[in-house]
């Protein structure tokens, strides 16, 4: 495995070659990722550990996904069969589940010590909300040390998001074992940070542009059901809100396995 500097504008490339990729089947990618999604949801509802086994799981979730994209990106041209896409996702969790397990549990200990670290700052009201579901008022919001653990937490999770970054593909498509995985991709991201910093502003303007035209349609439909005296445009503008994200995120995992491919070269 070789490390590979790439320059910044490459992150342009990889949203690009993402966008491509969902495109060829998106129905295949939505659905994969919905799939995902409910599994963690289920998992958090279990009582007590509910929120740290949802954090556990992420890893697979996104070697997942990033599985998907690489099968779908190297099929000839043309459309993959859908479930040719969902074999290859369920295939690489499947091998390397042992060590998933184990970069999930890591995961979920280094966001517990972020949310801890968080909690100094305003006694653990922002820790509650995020993890426990407790409700945020205006009141809670607007307090000076809620505010101040929000930014905490979000200087630390950085970090820690670039730590686990590439681990999932380091240990599936390397072999690279989950704490020397997790060291790597803190590397590599440092040292590519200028081509990731450009893929996260680039995907912020994606999800920006959607967000303001889901909004307004949104906003279109409830309109034309408040004149027509009916729910049910009401409701098919929250589907529509629900569905977008859903796209919007399946999109988006779609494009993480290009930053890792173009990362990292066989060596």
């Amino acid at each position: 495995m070789k490390l590979q500097i790439v320059p910044a504008r490459t992150g342009t490339l990889w949203v690009r070659q993402g966008l491509s990729t969902f495109m060829r089947q998106p129905m295949a990618f939505v659905a994969l990722f919905f799939v995902f999604m409910a599994v963690v949801s289920i998992a958090s509802q279990v009582p007590m550990v509910g929120g740290t086994l949802a954090l556990v799981l992420l890893p697979s979730m996104t070697l997942a996904l990033m599985a998907a994209a690489a099968h779908s990106a190297q099929a000839p041209q043309g459309k993959p069969p859908a479930g040719s896409v969902f074999l290859a996702a369920l295939a690489a969790v499947k091998r390397d589940i042992g060590p998933l397990l184990v970069l999930g549990a890591m995961y979920a200990v280094g966001f517990l010590v972020v949310m801890a670290i968080s909690a100094l700052a305003d006694g653990g009201q922002f820790a509650a909300v995020y993890l426990l579901g407790s409700p945020l008022t205006q009141e809670v919001a607007e307090q000076p040390g809620f505010q101040l653990a929000v930014w905490i937490a979000m200087a630390l999770y950085i970090p820690l998001s670039l730590a686990f970054w590439h681990a999932p593909a380091l240990m599936h498509w390397h072999g690279v074992p989950p704490v020397k995985s997790i060291f790597f991709s803190l590397v590599a991201c440092m040292r590519n940070i200028g081509a990731l910093t450009v893929f996260g502003v680039v995907w912020l303007g994606v999800f920006i542009a959607v967000g303001i035209g889901i909004s307004l349609l949104t906003g279109l439909l409830m309109a034309v059901g408040a004149m027509g005296g009916g729910d049910g445009v009401g409701a098919i503008g929250s589907v529509v809100m629900i569905g977008g994200a859903l796209v919007l995120a399946a999109m988006f995992f779609s494009s993480v396995w290009f930053s890792f491919r173009d990362s990292f070269s066989a060596d």
